[in-house]
């Protein structure tokens, strides 16, 4: 099945001047966009989603907004569905969009990422192409000047081989903002997990794919733009990635994986905030545990090697943790 293109739309109120060349829609992808609290950010993404000359369906996941998201959203861009949450699902809100999506494929955005033009025509033709394939790592450029993202780098090395069935190097870990699925590989694996809330949620996803058969390649072809912004409080970021990994790591990981990524965590010295959060989200992740997969540990064996040559921190994890 080829990539399903219809007629395009323009002149939609909020969405600019109509683009040169704007003819199409990918009527079997959808984009699945996921925000909270950042209204004017969301704004320019979607008006760069809208402007592509490969459009795809559009929805957004508003994880409770209390700036008034959801009313712009339908407001300027009234062609876009929006879910608005009552309350915040953090990472697993996306799920509710992949359920919703009536399409074979669904890329992921954030309210600061968007998709390259003629990214996800290409990810459409892989798909149909590569039928193992579950889900496609973007190459993802990174700031105003389009810098190449590090992982990205790290996955073009393919420190896990190439197989043949696939349409680049095999993966177990991607960039959420920056990831196409097949709608059916995701919800059979059941989605994002709420146990990590957000930062290293791919973690645990990429682990039920691997495991259940489903190829994930890095594809240089699909190319994503992430723009965020700056971080505000980069400790308080490697405490969150460090507990996130943890918990995937006793949902899915060995004992003695799950025990040295908790002691990791202890060694950074956690605030107790932090701590009691980890103490209360443990219990839920062991509810979840699952026996380690041979084949897919032997994968993270060899992400654990090209990562202590000189690669990417935090590869081994499976999450690309950021």
């Amino acid at each position: 099945m080829k990539p399903i293109l219809g007629p395009g739309r323009t002149g939609c109120r909020g969405f600019g001047r109509p683009v040169p060349g704007d003819e199409a829609i990918v009527r079997n992808v959808t984009v699945v966009v996921a925000t909270r609290d950042r209204a004017g950010t969301l704004v320019r993404t979607l008006d760069r989603l809208r402007r592509l000359p490969d459009r795809a369906d559009l929805i957004v996941v508003d994880n409770a907004s209390t700036d008034g998201t959801p009313e712009l959203i339908r407001r300027e861009f009234p062609d876009a569905r929006v879910l608005p949450l009552p309350r915040n699902h953090g990472a697993a809100g996306r799920n509710l969009g992949v359920a919703a999506a009536a399409t074979p494929y669904v890329a992921f955005a954030d309210d600061d990422s968007w998709w390259e033009p003629g990214a996800l025509t290409a990810a459409a033709r892989l798909f149909d192409g590569y039928p193992r394939l579950g889900l496609i790592a973007a190459r993802t450029l990174v700031g105003p000047d389009d810098r190449l993202d590090p992982m990205s780098a790290f996955m073009a090395g393919a420190p896990l081989g190439r197989a043949d069935d696939l349409p680049g190097p095999s993966v177990l870990g991607f960039l959420a903002c920056a990831a196409v699925v097949r709608r059916e590989a995701f919800l059979r694996c059941g989605g994002f997990d709420p146990v990590v809330f957000f930062m290293g949620e791919e973690g645990r996803l990429a682990y039920d794919l691997a495991a259940a058969g489903w190829g994930l390649a890095y594809c240089a072809e699909v190319t994503a733009h992430h723009d965020p912004p700056p971080c505000a409080d980069p400790a308080a970021k490697r405490l969150l990635a460090a507990r996130n990994a943890a918990l995937t790591a006793w949902m899915r990981r060995p004992v003695r994986v799950a025990a040295a990524q908790t002691r990791a965590l202890l060694r950074a010295r956690p605030d107790p905030p932090t701590l009691a959060q980890f103490a209360v989200r443990v219990p839920r992740a062991l509810a979840r545990r699952r026996a380690p997969d041979p084949a897919v540990e032997a994968g993270h064996a060899l992400l654990a090697q090209a990562c202590r040559g000189g690669g990417r921190r935090g590869a081994a994890s499976g999450g690309w943790s950021r």
